[in-house]
């Protein structure tokens, strides 16, 4: 179980949204190379990029700090935000990414990501944001009618590393994950499932560790963990097996 810390990019530097709204943005770091270093020196294994600008752009925005952010850290990164093409794919992996995540393009062409899926094994996520079940893209800016277990279906057998599930209207706002319907979409499909959006506590790094989390490979953290309300220690030593699960419940309960 995969513990991943978020980088949002607007504007070259770390921010945190709130709801998936550009106008929302809080700046936690004006240096996002610096916090990739700080979150490999705190523990964590990976790191999850979002470029915000090039979700809504189509396009990346954000290409120069995201290229710091490779030769900061040792750790595997996982870009999204505005990567619609197989060159555009291609040229981030090559210039070092682990996996690229595709979202809007998975809904307006999911033939490019299968063939994006086969051309480069184990290195295509598929991000499927929905606001009220319903899956939206173009940065969250445009709904859809197209259910998320329906989106998540079409590229069953197709070779794509992992879903990134992100409920809009738990993001940033710290209420908690939506487990329900994460681990329902986990249950639907064979795709290993990353959980974002809300996680708000250590009762929820508590929570991926229950049985019925286990075919979840991960959430994503980002609010939280800049806010403080997340140990980083803490929290990895819980995914790890080695904290007490009663003791941090009790924390919550205060």
């Amino acid at each position: 179980m995969i513990l991943f810390p978020a980088i949002d990019l607007k504007g070259g530097e770390c921010v945190r949204l709130k709801l998936g709204e550009m106008a929302s943005a809080t700046v936690y770091n004006p240096d996002p190379a610096a916090q990739a270093k700080a979150f490999e020196d705190q523990g964590f294994e990976w790191l999850h990029v979002v470029d915000l600008d090039g979700a809504f752009a189509g396009e990346s925005r954000n290409g120069a700090a995201v290229e710091a952010i490779l030769a900061a850290t040792k750790n595997p990164v996982q870009l999204g935000g505005g990567i619609r093409s197989m060159a555009h794919i291609e040229a981030w992996l090559e210039k070092g990414l682990a996996r690229v995540i595709l979202g809007t393009v998975a809904v307006r062409d999911p033939a490019l990501v299968k063939q994006a899926a086969a051309a480069f094994p184990g290195k295509i996520a598929v991000g499927i944001d929905a606001r009220g079940g319903k899956v939206a893209v173009e940065g969250w800016a445009e709904a859809s009618e197209l259910e998320v277990a329906e989106l998540a279906k079409r590229f069953e057998g197709a070779g794509v590393a992992a879903i990134i599930y992100t409920d809009i209207d738990r993001d940033g706002v710290l209420t908690g994950i939506n487990w329900d319907a994460t681990i329902a979409l986990a249950d639907t499909v064979s795709i290993p499932v990353i959980a974002s959006g809300g996680l708000a506590s250590l009762a929820d790094i508590v929570r991926m560790t229950m049985p019925d989390a286990a075919r979840l490979e991960g959430a994503i953290s980002g609010r939280a963990l800049y806010d403080g309300r997340i140990d980083p220690a803490e929290a990895l030593a819980v995914l790890r097996g080695e904290a007490p699960e009663d003791a941090l419940f009790e924390e919550e309960r205060q």
